[in-house]
């Protein structure tokens, strides 16, 4: 996979993009990564790559030229490869595993990455995705990128160590991921479920599953009208629910 990134602040991503499983994608040759600082575009003595807005208002807007010459420089470098641009803004879609594992697909990702108060809004013609991190609003359109490139890269084959983790992970299911233990098995009077140092392998899946659905109805539920479960899922639902009446009795 091959990313860009336009920023106007390139050093934000020398430490994250370098460390952890990013850096161990880019050692192995299994992703790029190019970070570009769109002021170098302009095509003004100043640099200038914001402007008042026509009509008044509070804040600069983005300018357009800078963001159309950055994204002209990448077609040119890549004329063949088909690009998914996005554009880090609050009107956006939200950010969810989906839209990981989808953008996981692509070959050649182009994030921009927004300043001010906003953007010309010429440069969403450029643009195939307006993707949004949540409901409140950043200083820029840096540490959302970072974000969802972690959330993305991770989902490529042989970055992580266990393709398997990935696919089990909360929010990929459906369901928020089952409680996990390691050594010692009682720590500080706290004991490991002996179910799962038990052996019995069918038995330990179904303790996973089941906590893994009480663990989403307890915190989660709007998650579970969501999922679609299997009858087994379902009964483990139902049994947690009747539970939980008996304990207000």
């Amino acid at each position: 996979m091959k990313i860009d990134v336009l920023t106007l602040f390139p050093r934000m991503f020398q430490g994250p993009l370098t460390e952890s499983i990013i850096g161990k994608a880019i050692d192995k040759d299994l992703l790029q990564v190019n970070v570009m600082n769109f002021r170098d575009y302009t095509d003004n003595k100043h640099q200038n790559v914001d402007d008042y807005p026509y009509g008044g208002g509070a804040g600069m807007l983005l300018k357009a030229q800078p963001i159309f010459a950055a994204i002209d420089a990448i077609n040119e470098q890549a004329p063949d490869t088909k690009k998914r641009v996005i554009l880090l803004d609050p009107a956006g879609v939200p950010f969810t595993q989906a839209v990981a594992e989808e953008l996981a697909e692509e070959e050649h990702l182009v994030f921009i990455c927004g300043h001010y108060e906003g953007y010309d809004e010429r440069i969403r013609s450029l643009v195939t995705d307006e993707i949004s991190l949540g409901d409140y609003v950043l200083t820029g359109g840096e540490l959302g990128a970072m974000v969802m490139i972690d959330a993305t890269v991770r989902l490529l084959p042989e970055v992580l160590g266990n393709d398997q983790s990935a696919k089990t992970d909360s929010h990929s299911t459906g369901l928020l991921e089952h409680p996990q233990y390691t050594r010692p098995a009682e720590y500080r009077g706290m004991k490991v479920p002996d179910v799962i140092i038990s052996g019995n392998h069918k038995k330990i899946k179904e303790w996973q599953d089941k906590e893994s659905i009480r663990r989403t109805m307890e915190r989660r539920p709007d998650m579970l009208e969501k999922v679609l479960l299997t009858a087994e899922q379902q009964k483990y639902l139902e049994e947690l629910k009747m539970e939980k009446e008996a304990s207000k009795e």
